[in-house]
């Protein structure tokens, strides 16, 4: 399989992975179930979905991957969204590759997508480092250690 993929800062997942017909390496998607093209954001998002539904037992058919929001009148995809069983959004994750950065402005983008959004809790990840943030009615955020379980 093609790129160096990397040890991340998430538990272990068991994920399935091919190769398809035109050469291109593939991941089954835990949530979507389909196979999808293994890039690096996608190997750390792949992680944190094993690691939502493993560990804090948010449910598969719960999590929207590239959920689809429209900001300033503009189409954007949020990475993760998170929702409760109610379908109310719980958390918003920002996924980016092992040797992205995390820096003010993946968290800017966040944000914005947390305006549409409204969710409590928010997680910035490229695997090997993360930010985590509980985000208040009055807009402040405060720094989690842990994310929530699924209510």
């Amino acid at each position: 399989m093609g790129w160096n993929r990397p040890q991340l800062d998430w538990p272990e997942a068991p994920l399935r992975m091919r190769t398809s017909d035109q050469g291109r390496d593939q991941v089954l998607c835990l949530a979507r179930r389909k196979w999808i093209a293994l890039e690096p954001e996608e190997w750390v998002r792949q992680h944190v979905i094993h690691h939502l539904h493993t560990f804090l037992k948010y449910p598969l058919g719960c999590m929207a991957v590239e959920h689809r929001l429209v900001l300033n009148g503009t189409a954007r995809r949020a990475d993760l969204v998170a929702f409760t069983q109610d379908q109310t959004p719980r958390l918003l994750v920002e996924c980016k590759a092992p040797n992205v950065p995390l820096n003010q402005e993946v968290l800017d983008q966040a944000a914005r997508y947390n305006l549409v959004l409204g969710v409590p809790e928010l997680l910035v990840t490229n695997g090997l480092h993360h930010m985590a943030y509980q985000i208040h009615a009055d807009g402040t955020a405060t720094a989690l250690e842990a994310l929530s379980r699924c209510p």
